[in-house]
């Protein structure tokens, strides 16, 4: 393909696929499968490795992340991002009514009422249409440049190709991470033996400061525009600019409301108060904003927030019931996590009977006695929270809560380790639910996907003795599953189809599967892809191991740990002579050139352009070798950013050409 033809096609893919991320995103629309997606979106990342000088500034390849930022610069507000006044109650807000009255002099205004969304907020600088810069809110004056990470936002629109698109105007908008996402990220993080985290308002703020966009784009952050800023928007009221939002394509949500009176507005609040539980993220108020912007103007500010808006809080939903007891559950992990047992209690349209005590720090932190009441508040989280201690009511005869030393199922010595919150059980050979958990994980749709079982046939088939590794699964006969409760011949049958029909799944899956710690299904892809096979990886050296993408010295440890572990290798050996996929069927990139010409080459460092798989198949795709140590033999080392002071020496010692990112792409131009 000519450099012509290349950037013809690289137009086209890019309108198309911007086009299916608007209706698929914005407007919960599809007309394409998302395999063809997937399919656009690989020929346009291929085309743009081949031709980078040719790639577009709104690129949809800019949503799957891939820059490094190791330091995010500091950005002056064109306008200050200042912060609203706070309300709890109704007076408050006819205070505020009154006040805004007074300084119109008595000219008849109106309102606009949105829900304040719990999220980070974002500024979004456009110009000639297209996405410039995104910055933090920081302190109100300056924030951080995150625009590489905003990009990822796949709601987000990158160029605006409306006709009356100001040549410069500011959005401004609050990122968040929906909850089936939160709670999804959670459960990944507990599959790895991860501490999960604490709600999704501090999960999305870490999110958007992360240095690496690739892991940026997994987390699958969204964001809702609610402000227009500009010299050219020729709108007259925030209800206009709103409705030109929309219309320029941003993602606005449907739930505002434009009132006449103060008295709508607190209709308004009071409909949304348990209303607000229904949506896909989290709420803590309403903004009330007086709609004209001419009368914003004369209303004016005070030094910390404007004079025409406020914020009305919804006092967290909090209600006092009696602790019966604890109890004490036990992961995959072996991790111990404690679950208050409550008085069942009516609580944000739902009855709660247990919440989330998190760890013994939280338990100290909180001094429960059995038989306390205490406070729980229905948040984020995925089960309820309890928050205090209602003192007033704890009585003498209560006794103060000891953390448990045993493991409540198999009895053996917890273990707490340095650094961690969590008690764990080390008895992972011989603890039920970690045996139990262990198989769980292995069948899940993102490991081998055997959908014909379940949490419910695995425990009977735990109980029977027929599975208490993955391993086991493979040998399991028709006989076998007829012994499960109200399993017939042909669900017998299905769960055999469906254990045979595994062992096709690529290697990557089984890696997942198999359950090292702290190796994830994005760990588990990079680990096939840079070992090709189950034998490679098994005999790594834990140097090796740090070589390869996305892998640390917890991630490295913790595999060749793994694969030292006698039971471990058995049970690899047991999975390979069942069938399974240990070696990886990813194709290595199609020869574009043989401009390097069969040189080989070590990769270092942080790149600004590339990950270190793209480089890789960059290298490869133009006809070069890529190699993992050092030697006289090694034509150059590809040198990046923080690269280890080792490495440099050696190849200097030994007379190995280092080279740049640009003086790389000097050589793959021709």
């Amino acid at each position: 393909m000519t450099s012509a033809e290349a950037k013809t096609r690289i137009q086209q893919l890019t309108d198309q696929i911007n086009h299916h991320n608007d209706l698929y995103y914005n407007k919960s629309k599809t007309e394409i499968s998302d395999f063809e997606f997937d399919q656009l979106l690989e020929e346009l990342i291929k085309l743009e490795s081949e031709h980078p000088a040719l790639r577009l500034a709104d690129s949809p390849t800019q949503r799957v992340g891939g820059t490094i930022t190791k330091e995010f610069a500091s950005v002056i507000h064109q306008y200050p991002m200042l912060s609203l006044g706070n309300t709890y109650s109704a007076e408050e807000l006819t205070d505020f009514d009154g006040r805004v009255a007074k300084g119109l002099d008595g000219d008849a205004y109106k309102y606009f009422c949105e829900l304040k969304f719990d999220g980070v907020s974002i500024s979004l600088i456009y110009e000639n249409g297209l996405l410039t810069k995104a910055v933090t809110r920081g302190d109100g004056v300056r924030g951080d440049d995150v625009t590489t990470n905003i990009k990822t936002i796949r709601s987000l629109p990158l160029r605006i190709k409306a006709n009356d698109v100001p040549t410069r105007f500011e959005v401004r908008g609050e990122v968040f991470l929906p909850k089936e996402v939160f709670k999804q990220l959670n459960k990944d993080r507990e599959d790895i033996g991860e501490e999960t985290y604490a709600n999704a308002r501090n999960t999305a703020s870490g999110t958007v400061k992360m240095q690496d966009s690739t892991e940026v784009a997994k987390r699958k952050l969204d964001c809702y525009l609610y402000y227009l800023l500009g010299e050219e928007n020729e709108v007259e009221t925030h209800s206009e600019a709103i409705n030109k939002l929309e219309r320029w394509g941003f993602k606005v949500s449907p739930t505002y409301k434009k009132c006449n009176t103060i008295q709508e507005v607190l209709d308004y609040i009071h409909t949304w108060e348990k209303k607000r539980h229904e949506l896909p993220l989290e709420t803590d108020g309403v903004v009330i904003k007086v709609n004209s912007l001419e009368q914003q103007e004369r209303l004016g500010f005070t030094a910390k927030s404007p004079r025409w808006a406020i914020a009305y809080k919804y006092k967290a939903e909090s209600i006092s019931t009696e602790l019966k007891g604890i109890t004490y559950q036990v992961g995959r992990t072996g991790a111990v996590t404690p679950v208050a047992e409550l008085e069942p209690v009516f609580l944000a349209g739902t009855t709660v009977k247990r919440a989330s005590l998190h760890n013994a720090n939280e338990i100290s932190r909180l001094d429960l006695h059995l038989g306390d009441y205490v406070f729980v508040e229905k948040g984020g989280e995925i089960i309820p929270k309890v928050t205090g201690v209602d003192l007033a009511k704890r009585k003498s005869s209560v006794k103060k809560v000891t953390y448990i030393t045993r493991c409540p199922e198999c009895d053996t010595e917890l273990i707490r380790k340095e650094g961690e919150a969590n008690h764990y059980c080390p008895n992972e050979k011989g603890c039920p639910p970690q045996i139990k958990g262990k198989v769980e994980h292995f069948i899940q749709r993102k490991a081998m996907d055997i959908d014909s079982l379940g949490e419910q046939t695995i425990r009977q088939l735990f109980e029977l003795g027929l599975v208490k590794t993955p391993a086991d699964l493979y040998d399991l006969t028709k006989e076998n599953l007829l012994k499960l409760d109200k399993v017939k011949e042909k669900s017998a049958q299905n769960m055999l189809d469906g254990i045979a029909a595994s062992k096709a799944q690529p290697f990557e899956s089984v890696l997942f599967g198999i359950g090292i710690r702290y190796v994830g299904k994005t760990v588990a892809e990079k680990l096939a892809k840079h070992f090709k096979t189950m034998d490679n990886l098994r005999q790594a050296s834990y140097e090796a191991l740090l070589e390869a993408p996305e892998v640390g010295e917890k991630i490295a440890q913790s595999v060749v740990e793994y694969f030292k572990d006698a039971d471990a290798m058995r049970e690899v050996e047991r999975l390979g002579k069942a069938g399974l996929q240990f070696e990886s069927n990813q194709k290595e990139p199609e020869l574009v050139s043989s401009v390097l010409g069969d040189k080989s080459f070590v990769i270092s460092g942080v790149f600004q352009n590339y990950e270190r798989d793209q480089l890789k198949d960059v290298i490869v795709a133009h006809g070069g070798k890529v190699l993992s140590s050092i030697s006289g033999k090694l034509d150059y080392l590809l040198a990046g950013d923080n690269m280890g002071p080792a490495k440099r020496e050696k190849a200097e010692k030994l007379g190995v050409k280092i080279i740049s990112e640009s003086e790389f792409e000097g050589m793959i131009k021709g």
